[in-house]
């Protein structure tokens, strides 16, 4: 049952674990509870001193929740169950509890600080990128070679902290449960020289172990695939493991990212994401690619094309 899974406490960043995914289930319990009393959003707000935005946001876990307005708001919705009460109290001040990426607040934005909940809390993360390989899969020397095209100015101790970090998030690849994290990669991301022959040929290695991971699918989109699907840009699709939680699909932009839920939204990304999959080589056929293009740097030491 979801009300299971929402009390079930697990280390951060597991399958039902993590303050994320907690806020994204408690909304969805307490919006239930709202719908099926007849009350609006609005008198809701009014409940607990707040407006109808403040109750969207809490229903769909976007904000974090006051033990006061949850106490409230189950007062409104006729919880009087002391049991029931305490366990979703106690998942209120659960789902407060800052994320592993806290400790990185002086080099994360806030927008993304909201993408890091959500992938600690993904069951399945679908990826397709173009320019870069996915953060997820990169070697800290890619990554650093990476960050200094944006951060080249920062103190070295900054540029640590964020290769750190973009590392740190692998640990969904290999934890128990692990994440399932499906790839689709441009040709161009594997021959472009990030950081120079040596940092690539590391990557393209670390790339053919990676993919030899049971929860890891890695495809390739040719060259000679020309023109294909969602030609307009990287973006990502996050499922999580419990029914009630929609897709979100995020769109990282220069200085902001999109995060998106709603199903007319997220329906033409899906379809594009198959379409993906569809016009990339078979992951069967992603070692012989990828050790292709490492044979290309090791002959001749930059990029061909």
């Amino acid at each position: 049952m979801l009300f299971d899974a929402m009390t079930t406490t697990q280390p951060e960043g597991g399958a039902t674990g993590g303050p994320t995914v907690r806020r994204m289930l408690l909304g969805a319990h307490l919006r239930r509870l709202r719908e099926a009393h007849g009350i609006t959003r609005e008198d809701a707000g009014y409940a607990i001193r707040g407006s109808e935005s403040k109750i969207s946001r809490l229903e769909l876990g976007r904000v974090s929740f006051k033990e006061r307005d949850v106490a409230d708001l189950l007062t409104l919705y006729d919880v009087d169950d002391e049991e029931e009460r305490a366990r979703l109290l106690a998942l209120a001040r659960e789902a407060n509890s800052p994320g592993w990426w806290h400790r990185y607040g002086d080099v994360l934005p806030s927008w993304f600080q909201s993408y890091l909940g959500l992938e600690a809390a993904a069951s399945l993360i679908r990826s397709y990128e173009v320019q870069f390989v996915p953060g997820l899969l990169q070697t800290a020397e890619y990554a650093r070679a990476v960050v200094l095209l944006s951060f080249g100015r920062a103190p070295e101790a900054e540029i640590d902290r964020r290769v750190g970090l973009r590392v740190a998030r692998q640990d969904l690849l290999t934890r128990e449960p692990p994440t399932q994290f499906w790839a689709v990669v441009d040709e161009a991301a594997l021959r472009r020289p990030i950081g120079g022959t040596d940092v690539m040929l590391a990557q393209l290695k670390a790339l053919l172990e990676i993919s030899e991971l049971p929860n890891v699918q890695l495809q390739v989109i040719p060259f000679r695939a020309g023109g294909y699907a969602a030609a307009g840009g990287s973006f990502s699709i996050l499922r999580f493991p419990a029914d009630d939680l929609p897709d979100v699909v995020y769109v990282e932009q220069l200085a902001s990212a999109l995060y998106l839920d709603k199903r007319d939204d997220v329906e033409p990304y899906a379809v594009a994401m198959e379409r993906l999959c569809l016009e990339a080589e078979p992951p069967d056929r992603t070692v012989e690619l990828i050790e292709r293009v490492l044979r290309d740097y090791q002959t001749t030491g930059r990029r061909r094309i």
